[in-house]
């Protein structure tokens, strides 16, 4: 299932069952958006990621950063990382976002795909430091990509557009019973950057 062009209500509740995502489209003009970008790409103490799979240890061309209200730590993929403290434009974003969801978030990983190339595998976002059940908000600044959902039992998927500048919420039995990704196109050449603001158990 896709979902086409609709007017963004984000009291709607993209998921059929078993979860709630609601989308909330652009919340910042352009400019602001642009802003924001520039600002993170050039500021942020962006890193490779690193995973371990099948015990073998794998370095991305995707970069990651870490940041929170505190040095804590978090662990995803079997390798720990340690946050960053949060930065003034990080601070602005997640006051504007909790002031938007009504949420609280204390951390934020932010992911740069460089290109269209680099996407992210299906997967659930489920570590056992973040807060049950907790809400993830998804903001998206530089190009447009295609971000899916698919249901872990009936393998049904929803599929959407995440604009410049747009947020998404994914709250409830999400994680548990939805897996999400972020598909790689060569139709894209230009990098995005992924905040996903989150609450860790401390």
């Amino acid at each position: 299932m896709k979902l086409f062009d609709f007017e963004m209500d984000p009291n709607i509740n993209l998921l059929p069952k078993d979860g709630t995502v609601n989308y909330y489209g652009t919340i910042f003009s352009t400019e602001e958006a642009n802003h924001y970008y520039e600002t993170l790409l050039n500021t942020i103490n962006w890193k490779n990621d690193e995973a371990i799979i099948f015990g073998k240890k794998i370095i991305t061309k995707r970069k990651v950063a870490w940041y929170g209200e505190t040095e804590f730590e978090y662990t995803y993929s079997k390798i720990t990382k340690k946050a960053n403290l949060w930065t003034q434009e990080l601070l602005e974003l997640k006051k504007q976002i909790e002031a938007k969801c009504g949420e609280t978030f204390n951390s934020c990983l932010l992911n740069l795909y460089h290109s269209g190339e680099e996407g992210m595998a299906w997967h659930s976002d489920a570590e056992k430091d973040l807060k049950k059940n907790g809400a993830i908000a998804s903001l998206s600044l530089g190009a447009e990509r295609k971000f899916a959902f698919k249901h872990k039992e009936t393998k049904e998927t929803i599929s959407l557009n995440l604009e410049h500048g747009s947020l998404l919420i994914m709250k409830g039995t999400t994680q548990s019973h939805w897996l999400h990704r972020l598909p790689p196109t060569k139709k894209v050449q230009s990098p995005r950057i992924n905040l996903t603001f989150r609450t860790i158990d401390v």
